[in-house]
């Protein structure tokens, strides 16, 4: 038999009381315990379909062997829709936040506002991504990070691309490109619109390059940090001495280069003819015709429009194909009498429409004809069939203990125009095609093999009449929904 003063309505009251304060008390260490484990061991899982918020096996790899600090710096103009930029950021960060070395901070800077920011870092317009490690940077534009299809973005590939960023920024030292000079080649210190490559130079620098101008005449050597050497449109002899430097160099030393070559200089007079034999490059002295109205434009450029699927011509295969505009370019083919079988893998990247024909005989003011068994023609079983080629990538992959592949080779690259990456000259698909010919050779992203992610949209379309639905949903049902869930309870307690 309970005692008398449980049974009374002021004992009940002081027992509901400490009851409620006792669960008050107990609430307050379950949810710090909550907090703590929340905070100290955080569980993270990715439920989207294709892991937009995860960072590959490989990624997170080479982020665990970071070494160096990199601050990476956000400029993304308040109009852009690029939400996998700001989540794809925000995993480097996560993923480095307990590590005290090689920590990824991450910075959202506005262009527009904060002038003096943006000057100090060399950015003068927006969708910009800065990575920068000691006293070293690399600026990335957002566009690099998505992959189009007709104009419109397909696949993003953002991870690929930051995560060699950031690798490169982290590294000691920076690749360096040397220009020949002393043959009348086009120079990267000059800003005329046909014989500089100015605008070249400032897109490589802006990747991390860096660029500089050599006369083997007077150096007599190529220096031992040269990761690449280009030369533009070259008029005169290369001097014996000078041929066997580049030859050593992408020889022996496993060097790489990338050669534009214009119409008017055979490359036997350049000096140049044994070292492309010896690279499975055949070059002739021609002039490339296109009879077909949409394959030449108004002022006598070639549109170029046949790619062979490769890293140099991968972009342009993206965006459909996208004409490459040539000034005067001659044919540049896989030579059919290299020996097979070498480790030499030579290929055609780029060719002409099947109407095409290589004028040897051309004469500004004369209008041309094709005449058999002179003019140049596609050689019966060379690729690209019945095509004429003007980008030509050779690949010497060498060999050690009969295991093919395990000893880096040389690189070249061959370009039947001379001018077409000059100032006046550089548009979106000739820089692209530069710049891809670069990474190829220097081997850049060579090493990522993270697969890209489709790029999924949802768009929600309401008519004003939904929207006023939704309003007054929002403002009248689920208050009037409580309200009424409220009565209902009130109501069975009285009853």
């Amino acid at each position: 038999m309970k005692p008398p003063f449980l049974e009374s309505f002021r004992a009940v009251r002081w027992l509901r009381t400490l009851n409620l304060i006792l669960q008050a008390l107990l609430f307050i260490p379950l949810f710090g315990g909550l907090n703590y484990v929340a905070r100290n061991h955080a569980w993270r899982f990715d439920l989207t379909q294709q892991h937009k918020f995860s960072l590959s096996a490989e990624t997170l790899s080479y982020l665990h062997n970071l070494d160096r600090p990199v601050h990476i710096i956000v400029t993304l103009s308040p109009d852009s829709d690029d939400p996998e930029v700001r989540g794809l950021v925000d995993e480097y960060v996560y993923a480095t936040e307990s590590r005290s070395v090689g920590k990824i901070t991450k910075e959202t800077l506005d262009v527009y506002q904060n002038r003096r920011r943006a000057e100090e870092l060399g950015i003068e317009q927006a969708d910009i991504i800065a990575l920068l490690s000691g006293d070293k940077r690399r600026l990335v534009p957002v566009s690099e990070l998505y992959t189009l299809k007709q104009k419109q973005r397909q696949s993003f590939h953002g991870e690929q691309v930051l995560t060699a960023a950031i690798l490169e920024v982290a590294m000691p030292t920076r690749q360096k490109i040397y220009f020949l000079a002393g043959h009348g080649e086009l120079r990267i210190d000059n800003a005329d619109a046909q014989a500089g490559l100015s605008g070249l130079r400032d897109q490589l620098k802006i990747r991390n390059f860096e660029v500089d101008a050599i006369d083997l005449t007077a150096t007599r050597k190529i220096p031992a940090d040269a990761a690449l050497i280009v030369a533009v449109a070259p008029q005169s002899t290369y001097a014996r001495a000078e041929q066997e430097l580049l030859r050593q160099y992408l020889g022996a030393g496993a060097g790489r280069m990338l050669l534009f070559l214009s119409p008017n200089m055979s490359t036997a007079a350049l000096g140049l003819e044994d070292l492309l034999l010896d690279w499975g490059v055949l070059v002739q002295n021609d002039r490339i015709l296109d009879p077909a109205q949409e394959n030449m434009a108004e002022n006598g450029d070639l549109l170029v429009r046949a790619f062979v699927s490769h890293p140099i011509t991968k972009t342009l295969i993206d965006l459909g194909n996208q004409p490459l505009r040539l000034g005067a370019a001659r044919t540049v083919m896989p030579d059919p009498g290299r020996t097979l079988g070498s480790g030499l893998s030579t290929v055609a990247i780029a060719a002409t429409s099947t109407n095409a024909w290589g004028e040897r005989s051309f004469r500004p003011g004369v209008i041309p004809q094709y005449d058999p068994g002179i003019d140049t023609r596609p050689m019966p079983g060379m690729e690209p069939a019945d095509r004429l080629g003007v980008i030509v990538a050779s690949e010497r992959l060498a060999v050690r203990d009969q295991l093919p592949f395990s000893v880096r080779g040389g690189k070249l690259v061959v370009f039947g125009c001379g001018d077409f990456i000059a100032n006046g000259r550089l548009d979106t698909a000739s820089l692209l095609i530069a710049l891809n010919a670069v990474n190829w050779t220097v081997d850049r992203d060579k090493q990522l093999t993270i697969p890209p992610r489709p790029v999924d949209r949802f768009m929600l379309a309401l008519s004003a009449a939904d929207f006023t639905r939704l309003r007054y949903a929002l403002l009248l049902g689920l208050p009037g929904g409580a309200m009424l869930l409220g009565l209902l309870v009130y109501w069975t307690r009285r009853t």
